[in-house]
């Protein structure tokens, strides 16, 4: 049997997890509470039992949502990164915290009572795609200037 080790952190490094099992349900949820938590139209999760998750730097900033569950970021730099069920018995990754957010790929969706009705086909059907600048010398700009921590594990925190 293979050991599994998905890590994944905030965008400044201030905290860091790994999962030691593949996810179960990866998921898109489309709730209204997914969406102001992320600040988008929807967002993305996949969870463990928190025997298989493990926090290797920092902790967890907690703000309850519901009766159901607790929304968990970074308290330095707001990045969004669980959903923790209250009972205890689940810990759901937003999958874009990952380090390899590709090796998860959602599966099923949530929420569709709070599916906005234009999202699918922007994505679908946007005419232009571009990179992350305005042109080639912005994303090497931005690339150059770039303060997010990296996508692995590092040794120190803040990086030197």
């Amino acid at each position: 049997m293979t050991a599994v080790r998905l890590t994944g952190g905030c965008q400044c490094g201030a905290v860091r997890y790994a999962l030691l099992k593949q996810p179960e349900r990866p998921s898109v949820c489309h709730c209204r509470m997914c969406q102001k938590a992320m600040g988008n139209v929807f967002g993305t999760f996949a969870g463990v039992e928190p025997e298989h998750f493990e926090l290797t730097r920092g902790e967890f900033s907690v703000f309850r949502t519901s009766d159901e569950g607790e929304r968990m970021f970074c308290s330095q730099c707001g990045t969004p990164l669980a959903w923790r069920g209250t009972g205890g018995g689940w810990i759901a990754v937003t999958i874009g915290s990952l380090d390899e957010p590709e090796r998860v790929p959602p599966i099923r969706f949530y929420g569709e009572e709070g599916r906005i009705s234009w999202a699918a086909a922007a994505v679908a059907h946007l005419a232009t795609a571009s990179g992350t600048g305005r042109s080639p010398g912005h994303s090497d700009h931005i690339r150059r200037t770039n303060r997010q921590h990296p996508d692995h594990d590092t040794a120190h925190w803040p990086p030197e």
